[in-house]
């Protein structure tokens, strides 16, 4: 999107120049409009994993066990819409929200955004290919090890699991030929 008359001339005759509106996801987070914020959103899938809390310690430990609703090849939610219906407890992100939930990987867009972070280099919204974030390593997809409803409660924290909650690594410089 550009502001001015696209380079153009004015009405006196004089050449002005087009102004480029700096991407969405560059501003603050409280400017976003609903549609922007869902757009952040990098699909890595890792906020649908199951999360165990500590009673003793509130330490957050993040499980490889996928949210029902999780679609393993997308890393999105397989009903957005109708989600809370299903999960109730599934957490709807708000501004309010995110300055207050300690489980959120360190590579979400959401919190870089909140910090005043760019995105990473692999975020589709930067690469402008939802791919990217499966080939850096930054989703969940191949790393799933069971879906919820195949995991007793008492069995949920064999599958703790230390990459949820780290950054992801680079991804592969590919070949030129």
């Amino acid at each position: 999107m550009t502001r001015g008359n696209g380079g153009g001339t004015s009405g006196s005759g004089e050449k002005t120049l087009a102004v480029a509106e700096p991407p969405f996801w560059t501003k603050p987070l409280a400017e976003l409009s609903r549609a922007q914020w869902e757009r952040l959103c990098d699909g890595c899938g890792r906020c649908c994993l199951v999360k165990l809390e500590d009673e003793d310690s509130g330490a957050i430990h993040h499980t490889s066990v996928a949210c029902k609703l999780l679609d393993l090849t997308s890393c999105r939610c397989g009903d957005y819409a109708g989600r809370k219906k299903i999960v109730p407890d599934c957490v709807r992100l708000t501004l309010a929200k995110l300055k207050k939930i300690r489980w959120l990987p360190p590579s979400c867009a959401y919190l870089l955004r909140l910090e005043g972070k760019d995105l990473p280099d692999w975020h589709p919204l930067v690469s402008g290919d939802p791919e990217s974030v499966h080939r850096a390593g930054a989703s969940v997809r191949g790393r799933v090890e069971a879906a919820e409803d195949d995991v007793e409660t008492e069995d949920l924290p064999d599958f703790i699991r230390p990459w949820p909650k780290r950054w992801p690594k680079r991804e592969p410089k590919r070949e030129h030929g």
